[in-house]
């Protein structure tokens, strides 16, 4: 991909915790325009952000979106949701939500603005996964980034031929107000979305953006009963 230098980026998700990272450090190396989506009207007083709602769910929103922002290089697929839903005992609405949010809405963005990216030369397309993509024991949303874990890898093959990098980002738990109340260890939002476009940068097709990430990469080669966390109570 090279620098971000004169660029313009579509953050979905970009109001706050990570994607607001992301906004902030890609203005921070050059970033000439900046479309941060979120599913609610907000405001921005930089001149280089332009606020619009996004509702990823909807394929008529991200394709008024995409027939919007046709000057798009790169691509970051942000938004995302996390339900207490249990596959077993939590409502199937639920269990939907969390699919049609974190699984289809990264998608439907990618669908509408592949040929965007090609006409730009290629670009980029880069997705949140998570750490708990390899973990069992979290439920709908550990599921729900396994899968969106494998349509990136996917991706990665259908895109190559028009020149699109194409980037996972795993982390583990990152400070922000979606595991606010948990108490465990956690990354600030700066780092990781500094980690991201580092990688972004370099040309990487993944991006393990903590040490805890690194570590439960090595161990997908050891038994995998031993890949669980409890998170889905």
């Amino acid at each position: 991909m090279g620098t971000l230098t004169g660029k313009t980026v579509l953050v979905t998700g970009g109001r706050r915790g990570l994607g607001a990272a992301i906004v902030d450090e890609a203005l921070r190396r050059g970033a000439a325009k900046i479309y941060s989506t979120a599913r609610a009207e907000f405001t921005d007083d930089r001149p280089a952000v332009h606020p619009r709602v996004l509702e990823v769910r909807s394929v008529e929103s991200v394709a008024a979106l995409a027939a919007e922002a046709t000057d798009v290089d790169v691509v970051i697929n942000n938004a995302g949701v996390l339900l207490p839903a249990p596959l077993l005992t939590a409502e199937l609405g639920s269990v939907d939500e969390t699919f049609d949010v974190n699984v289809l809405g990264p998608l439907r963005v990618a669908r509408a603005f592949a040929p965007i990216l090609a006409a730009r030369g290629g670009g980029a397309l880069v997705t949140a996964l998570s750490a708990l993509s390899w973990l069992g024991g979290t439920g709908a949303y550990g599921a729900s980034k396994a899968a969106a874990w494998s349509i990136t890898n996917s991706l990665r093959i259908e895109l190559a031929a028009q020149g699109t990098q194409v980037v996972g980002v795993h982390a583990g738990f990152i400070d922000t107000d979606m595991v606010a109340a948990m108490a465990v260890p956690k990354t600030s939002p700066d780092e990781v979305a500094a980690r991201i476009l580092d990688g972004l940068e370099r040309g990487d097709a993944e991006v393990l953006a903590d040490t805890v990430t690194e570590n439960v990469k090595k161990a997908l080669s050891g038994p995998v009963t031993d890949l669980t966390v409890e998170l889905a109570r």
